[in-house]
């Protein structure tokens, strides 16, 4: 198990950065990071997502892992690898992004819906797949696949918020992505960055509670 996937797996909480400003961005993260959230993406879809990507490599060093989301094709990956993305996360399966992913030691996170894409994932080298979109299947389908799949890694992302993401993790999810739910930009713009904290603080209490009781 990477470290990666390993923090992952033990963190379970993945912030999406989507449509965040570069003035807001960095201050958004460090409130999120003060919070207690170890895992940051911020997609590529994003204005200047790769000097914030890069940013944060620098300045979230030693509190949380940054990555890339929404890459789609080998080229995206290419140019956020070189801006310090420490994972990869998709909508689409790609191949040649996990086996780019995989020739430099960075950790590749497909998105996947069925079965036969979640094995497939798997048998490309991807370490864990993310299952989207959650909203619209639901955490049934989630424990549905999780029955014969269960030695996959499964990130939901989609339709996960603070009354059900304990239901996605007692259905087999190892993990969530978060993006507004979690990463209110509003707040961001306004530089409510506690209210942020706050928020994050609560989403990590609440992946606590659902953990199995010793």
């Amino acid at each position: 198990m990477s470290l990666l996937l390993d923090t992952l797996k033990r963190e379970k909480i993945v912030a999406i950065f989507r449509g965040i400003g570069r003035e807001e961005a960095d201050g958004a993260a460090r409130a999120l990071a003060a919070g207690g959230i170890r895992l940051m993406e911020v997609t590529l879809n994003t204005e200047g997502a790769l000097p914030i990507l890069a940013r944060w490599r620098e300045r979230l060093d030693g509190q949380a892992h940054v990555g890339a989301g929404t890459v789609l094709d080998e080229r995206m990956a290419r140019e956020a690898v070189a801006a310090g993305a420490e994972f990869l996360i998709s909508p689409n399966l790609d191949e040649a992004v996990v086996e780019y992913g995989a020739s430099r030691g960075v950790s590749v996170w497909p998105g996947v819906m069925t079965p036969t894409e979640i094995v497939r994932a798997w048998k490309a080298g991807a370490e864990a797949v993310k299952i989207f979109p959650m909203g619209s299947l639901g955490h049934r389908y989630l424990q549905e696949l999780k029955a014969p799949l269960d030695h996959i890694p499964m990130m939901a992302t989609g339709g996960v918020d603070l009354d059900n993401i304990g239901d996605y993790l007692r259905a087999g999810a190892d993990a969530v992505g978060l993006g507004s739910k979690l990463v209110q930009l509003q707040l961001a713009r306004e530089g409510r960055f506690e209210e942020m904290e706050r928020r994050a603080a609560e989403f990590v209490a609440a992946v606590r509670a659902a953990e199995p009781q010793a």
